[in-house]
């Protein structure tokens, strides 16, 4: 039996959030992102894109390239909170749902089809979806999870596509390889060097040439390119925190090295968020005194993965927090209010620079492991998470 995947995704969802505050924003080029020259795009209107604007673009090039833009901070929270109202309205109706990102959901409806049409069905839940959350939406019915999320995009905007088996071939073939998700910038220069530049050329290719090529995503690159992907969908649970907890061996009051510890764990756990692409809203940290004494303090911040941002935070509630000269025995960090997206959509404040930085950063950790780089004020440790 032919497996029935459903990609959606919600059309510029940030844009039609803001839309929906502010109506007279509607058919205006607008760029969600930093409100500094420093900042960069996170999200932006297919009106923007027409002038080459693009997400995690430099907010200064992009007014040049589209200088009657609008531009809005953005407001993470409400984003959120208008994604958890879309995963509740999939979710009351589909048997089984991953939510991959804050705007993005696949459905399996694999054996519905003899119950009901799965593309009926779907479009039906788009328009419920669109009608009571007043957000756009795109999907896209197919075999498996990497045809039906390349055919959303290219439904997109307000988009229904179905791709049954015998045309996923067609379909996948005359497109840019760019298309394939997880084919990098680095991986498109190096086969696009060598001619390859559509997904026929590229899934006709040996797959032992390409492995050899690119290293071991090579045989994934390809069997994306044939339309092969036997990934199911993972059932939707949302993760409500990430925590951390560190013995001392020996009670210590020595402050300096309980801050460095802190530094250590909080990197940790944001390098966590980002590859589980989380973010956090609010910061716990736990201590208990030798006398087995327990406190707690937290704070809300915005909503972010980015190390120097918690650490600061952490570092700052602990000093509120330990008011007693008194040996410690432990030391906890919890992020809770987690919400899904990526470090990219919440560059509000931030600067290219430090985007790049912590793409590095995420690269060489993703390749080498956890401990192969940390800050200098971080304490390597291995910690247990819970």
């Amino acid at each position: 039996m032919s497996r029935a995947i459903v990609h959606m995704d919600l059309d510029t969802f940030f844009v039609s959030c803001e839309r929906l505050i502010n109506p007279k924003l509607i058919g205006l080029p607008l760029i969600i992102g930093g409100n500094s020259d420093r900042g960069v795009v996170s999200s932006c209107s297919y009106e923007a894109r027409k002038f080459g604007v693009r997400s995690a673009m430099p907010i200064k090039y992009a007014l040049r390239l589209c200088p009657q833009a609008t531009v809005i901070k953005g407001d993470m929270e409400y984003y959120s909170n208008k994604s958890h109202e879309v995963t509740s309205i999939i979710e009351e109706v589909t048997p089984v749902v991953e939510k991959a990102s804050i705007d993005e959901f696949y459905l399996d409806l694999t054996g519905m089809d003899r119950f009901f049409g799965c593309y009926q069905w779907t479009s039906e839940l788009s328009s419920k979806i669109s009608k009571e959350s007043g957000l756009p939406i795109s999907f896209a019915l197919s075999v498996n999870k990497t045809v039906s999320k390349i055919g959303t995009g290219e439904a997109k905007p307000l988009g229904k596509l179905e791709i049954i088996e015998t045309n996923v071939k067609p379909f996948l073939n005359p497109l840019p390889i760019q298309k394939i998700p997880m084919l990098g910038d680095v991986t498109f220069q190096l086969l696009s060097r060598i001619g390859i530049r559509n997904i026929q050329t590229l899934s006709e290719m040996p797959v032992e040439v390409l492995q050899q090529m690119i290293g071991k995503n090579g045989v994934e690159i390809w069997k994306k390119a044939n339309g092969i992907d036997n990934n199911p969908v993972e059932p939707y649970t949302e993760r409500k925190s990430i925590s951390t907890e560190h013995t001392f061996d020996k009670d210590t009051i020595d402050i300096a090295s309980i801050k460095s510890l802190i530094a250590g764990m909080v990197e940790k756990l944001s390098f966590q968020l980002r590859s589980e692409n989380f973010l956090t809203c609010t910061v716990v940290v736990k201590i208990r005194y030798t006398n087995f004494d327990t406190e707690t303090k937290q704070l809300k911040i915005p909503y972010t993965s980015f190390d120097h941002i918690l650490t600061k935070t952490a570092v700052d509630l602990f000093e509120k927090l330990y008011t007693r000269r008194m040996r410690l025995r432990l030391i906890g960090i919890r992020f809770t209010g987690l919400v899904r997206g990526t470090y990219q959509i919440n560059m509000f404040e931030d600067t290219t620079e430090m985007l790049s930085l912590y793409q590095a950063i995420d690269k060489i950790k993703n390749r080498f492991g956890a401990d192969a780089v940390s800050r200098c004020s971080g304490t390597i440790i291995k910690q247990k998470n819970k």
